[in-house]
């Protein structure tokens, strides 16, 4: 397939459509499409089976990280006030839900681990970013982030139509040469 239009031009003008996406009143993370269309194409490329397994595993792993905020909010403090004190439970706390998490990948549908972590990310990084239709709100940053997330998989798919690929014939393979054989030399 030959490209019409560079996937470079094609990629580069869906991105710079993500600014109108996320810069809207909505405070939509714009990044979080970029996070999703780079794993589309780690998985395996625009396809229908690798968007639905995205659209399956990104959604749950943000929901992972909600949980890690929403237990540390409500728990975070039960070791005592101080930073270390805070850190253990936040360790204590990531260590079991991420344990579930990983658990949660022996699933079919959450079988892509490593879209979960992309997922998991994506919920901290709107969510302590202040992105979200409702600042600090734990479930207006999940809501946000998997409406954004799930459109990576679309614009991965785009990225590749826009070009205008065109089929070009195949061109017939020419027989090998026959080899020549070289005078033999004599050593000095």
């Amino acid at each position: 397939m030959r490209e019409r239009i560079p996937h470079e031009i094609a990629a580069s003008i869906l991105a710079a459509t993500s600014a109108f996406i996320g810069g809207t009143a909505l405070n939509l993370p714009p990044w979080a499409i970029f996070i999703s269309w780079a794993g589309t194409f780690l998985a395996g490329g625009p396809s229908l089976p690798v968007a639905k397994r995205l659209w399956y595993a990104m959604p749950a792993g943000s929901a992972f990280a909600l949980a890690i905020v929403y237990t540390d909010q409500h728990i975070g403090d039960k070791f005592g006030s101080g930073r270390v004190a805070q850190d253990a439970m936040l360790a204590l706390i990531i260590l079991v839900i991420n344990s579930v998490l990983m658990y949660a990948g022996r699933l079919k549908a959450l079988s892509l681990i490593p879209g979960m972590f992309l997922g998991f990310a994506s919920y901290f990084a709107t969510f302590f970013g202040g992105f979200g239709f409702k600042e600090g709100n734990l479930w207006a940053a999940w809501v946000s982030v998997v409406a954004m997330n799930a459109l990576g998989p679309v614009f991965a798919y785009l990225s590749g139509k826009l070009t205008f690929p065109v089929a070009t014939p195949a061109t017939p393979a020419t027989p090998a040469e026959t080899p020549v054989a070289l005078p033999a030399t004599a050593d000095a």
